[in-house]
This record gives structure tokens, sequence and C-alpha cells, in this order.
């Protein structure tokens, strides 16, 4: 795949995830509790990409029993306990302080690739990294903002959401040395759905899901800002680092503040304007010279 394409991806799944307050904050309005819109999202998106799959072709569906450990490590040690770890974080500290330790997820994911798949540690990389993290300290408001004070717990709950979040790079590019994006990607949350629905309490707001509105979040939560997001994510993983394709994704927060500016008409200040053009200066930055590869390409004919 080409690289472009791989990065266009990954931007496309990081934006659909960017949206996914819209459609969360409408449950939460509803009734819903924040384990059971876990739940929901990962029974929805299940259902969706199995049908999806069906109709494509039945055969990513087939998977060895042994295979289970890679789902078992992107669908439950990853997307239940990211999920759990956040939402703690968020009722522990705040959404703004939840977030920014989120998104310590692209320096986890920098440190494992480079101790399990040897990816380099370039100066570019480090750039980046220190580039996006301060881009979302300002587009969510905390930095130059330091009033907030936050406890021990909620530290280590928001420094966890942003290790589990990263460990779906690392399970799943170990996954894709095996299968199709596609099946990682149903499997992941076949495997969450499994685990996260038995301790949800879905069944004590059954009445809800009489509403049609709840419906046409349920939609956009698992189709738009999940299965679309992970398709499109994982696929472009297959031809981009781990590392690489982590920063990228940290669009995400500025697509989030966006879509909260465009719906619920929240202002954004200058610093938050800085941090999206910072993050977006992040996404080019991280990408390697075309001049460069073309460079290295030629070289490399030239010696065969």
């Amino acid at each position: 795949m080409d690289k472009k394409l791989a990065y266009l991806y990954i931007i496309i799944g990081a934006s659909f995830w960017g949206i996914i307050g819209i459609f969360v904050t409408r449950l939460y309005e509803l009734g819903f509790t924040p384990t059971q819109v876990v739940a929901i999202r990962a029974l929805a998106a299940a259902f969706f990409l199995i049908v999806y799959v069906s109709f494509k072709n039945r055969k990513l569906l087939q998977i060895k029993r042994s295979d289970s450990k890679y789902f078992i490590g992107t669908g439950i040690v990853s997307i239940v306990f990211f999920n759990w770890c956040m939402f703690n974080a968020i009722q522990e500290t705040s959404v703004s302080i939840a977030a920014i330790l989120l998104y310590t997820a692209p320096a986890f994911v920098t440190i494992f690739s480079r101790i399990w798949f040897h990816e380099s540690l370039t100066p570019r990389k480090i750039s980046a990294l220190v580039i996006t993290f301060i881009g979302c300290s300002f587009v969510i408001g905390i930095f130059p903002n330091t009033s907030e004070s936050i406890s021990l717990y909620g530290f280590i709950l928001g420094l966890g959401s942003g290790f589990f979040y990263a460990l779906y790079s690392i399970f799943g590019k170990f996954a894709l040395q095996k299968h199709d994006s596609l099946t990682v990607t149903v499997y992941t949350f076949i495997f969450a759905a499994i685990a996260i629905t038995p301790f949800s309490g879905l069944t004590s707001v059954l009445p809800l899901f009489a509403k049609m509105e709840v419906w046409l979040y349920i939609l956009g939560l698992g189709f738009l800002s999940t299965m679309l997001a992970y398709i499109f994510y994982t696929k472009g993983l297959t031809a981009v680092e781990s590392s690489r394709a982590s920063i990228i994704a940290t669009v995400e927060p500025v697509i989030a503040a966006l879509s909260s500016f465009l719906i619920f008409h929240e202002k954004l200040n200058s610093w938050q304007y800085l941090g999206i053009i910072m993050v977006i200066a992040a996404v080019i930055f991280v990408q390697e010279p075309t001049n460069k590869h073309l460079k290295n390409t030629l070289v490399s004919n030239q010696s065969s």
C-alpha cells in the first residue's frame, strides 16, 4: 500500500474517533451510564463488522483458536481497559485532564515499538511527540491554564488509559502479521463485547431502547465512530510504523474540538486554535520527506 494512502486512512479513522463525543454525550443525556455506553459501542461495532465481513468475505471470519491471544490483547486488554480507565479518570479528575493524559499514548507506542519491533527512535518522531503533546494541551484547554489540581489516583488512571490505548497498535501489529486488517478489527470487538457486556447492566435500561433516537446514536457510535474508524486505522497500520501511526492519529482531539464547536457551539480560544495548528503541523512533520524517500530508492536501485 502507498504510504500516503495509509496516512490518509489513519487520519480518516482518527477523524471518526474525533466525533464520538457527539453520540456518547447524547446517550448519556438519555440515561445510559459510561459502562453501558462502552458495552453498546462494542456490541454495535461487533454486529456491524460481522454483517460487513459476512458479505465481503466470510473466510476472513476464520481464525485458529491459538490466535485468540491477539484478540484478547486488542479487544480486552486494550479496548475494555482503556475505556474503563478513561471513564474513571473523567470522574476522578475532569474531561480535559483525562483527555490530555490519554494522549500520552503515542509516547507509549513509540517506546513499545522500539522494544518489540525495533523501530527507530528518530529526532523527527521525538519532535513530533513533543509538538503533538503541547498541541493537545492547547486544544483541550489544560495549558497554559494550569490551575486545575489532580489526585495521584486520577493521574494513574489517566496514564492507564494512554497505556492501554497504546497497546491496540502493538497487539494489532502482531495480529496483522497473520490476519487481514478486517479480521483483526471484527474479532477485537467480538472479544470486547463478550468481556464487557455481562458487567454493563444493560438489562436494567431496556426501556430506553424503545426510543428511535437511541438507535440513531447507536448507529453513529457503532458504525461511524467505531467500525469505520477502526477499519481505516487498522488498514493504515498495515503500511505504517506503529509509532508513526499513533502520532498521526492525534488529529482526533482536533476533530473533537471542532465538532464540539459546530454541534454544541463550544467556543474555541486562541490557544486552542494554536493547538490545532500544532497537531496538524506534527502530522505533516512526522511523515518522511518525499525527496528523502526518492533519494533512498535511487541509491537502492543503483546498488542493485
